[in-house]
């Protein structure tokens, strides 16, 4: 099993405006996240968060610690995760007890839980376990939820090509978690803008991961302050970190799924501070 992640450090949109396009993706764009029978995580230092992935092909996985990281015997000492499977059937083991977990079906773990191990049900379609990561000050209990038990909001039109459906899966509405969100949003056919009408919200910083995406398509992901947005072309099972301060959206050469991550103080979904379409630069 191979182990490996990279750290980003946060940056005020006064340096970020200065970054050319290797800047920017250097910063905020995570290329990579599924290693054949390893495990990758990215540290951001906007509010701690990590985002990561585990593929497990002939191998068991362990979670372990990253130890001159987050210095602690165990990963999940300090801190809760959730995962959601993008790729073929698997099961995840918490402390003994296991969780099948099938395509687009989502796990909550909480602190204090010291083993956790992934595993794909077939080695040719191996499962694809997107990870979030933040710190958690209390221990809740571990639970799986479907799409089914998402909390669904249908938004957009055909006609302004936004048309979609947010599936709120770690949610407080839908489960306890300290301060993680996590859910994910399917455009329509026909639709390629997400999160148009832009928005921010300072007290959450934000991670999207964008798969589904049809081979030779990609997605262009808009970031930065309202009067100073920039753009980074993604391809199909990237992430991109979003700072507080930043708008996030993104149009596709075809529509696509995307999973929202979100940590901070604030846990109300709705405090956003949306941006009209017209004063966007």
């Amino acid at each position: 099993m191979e182990l490996t992640f990279d750290s980003r450090y946060a940056i005020g949109p006064n340096e970020s405006k200065n970054l050319d396009t290797e800047g920017l993706r250097k910063n905020f764009l995570i290329e990579k996240l599924f290693l054949r029978d390893g495990i990758h995580f990215t540290y951001s230092h906007y509010d701690r968060y990590m985002a990561g992935g585990a593929m497990p092909v002939n191998e068991k996985l362990k979670l372990e610690t990253i130890e001159h990281l987050l210095k602690e015997d165990y990963f999940l000492s300090r801190r809760e995760l959730g995962i959601i499977n993008v790729g073929g059937n698997g099961k995840v083991e918490v402390d003994g007890e296991l969780f099948e977990l099938n395509f687009k079906e989502t796990l909550y773990i909480g602190k204090g839980n010291k083993e956790v191990y992934f595993i794909s049900n077939d080695p040719s379609n191996p499962s694809k376990f997107y990870m979030n990561s933040t710190p958690a000050h209390h221990s809740y209990p571990t639970k799986k939820v479907t799409k089914e038990q998402a909390n669904k909001i249908e938004l957009g039109s055909l006609e302004t090509s936004n048309h979609r459906v947010i599936n709120q899966m770690l949610l407080h509405t839908v489960i306890e978690t300290c301060q993680l969100q996590m859910g994910m949003t399917e455009l329509q056919v026909g639709s390629v803008w997400n999160t148009m009408p832009a928005h921010t919200h300072d007290r959450r910083m934000e991670v999207y991961f964008y798969f589904d995406l049809p081979e030779g398509q990609s997605v262009s992901h808009f970031m930065g302050p309202v009067n100073q947005t920039r753009h980074i072309w993604m391809q199909n099972e990237q992430a991109v970190i979003s700072p507080p301060w930043s708008i996030h959206a993104g149009a596709g050469t075809s529509n696509y799924t995307f999973i929202w991550g979100m940590a901070g103080e604030n846990m109300d979904y709705d405090d956003m501070d949306k941006s009209p379409i017209t004063e966007l630069r």
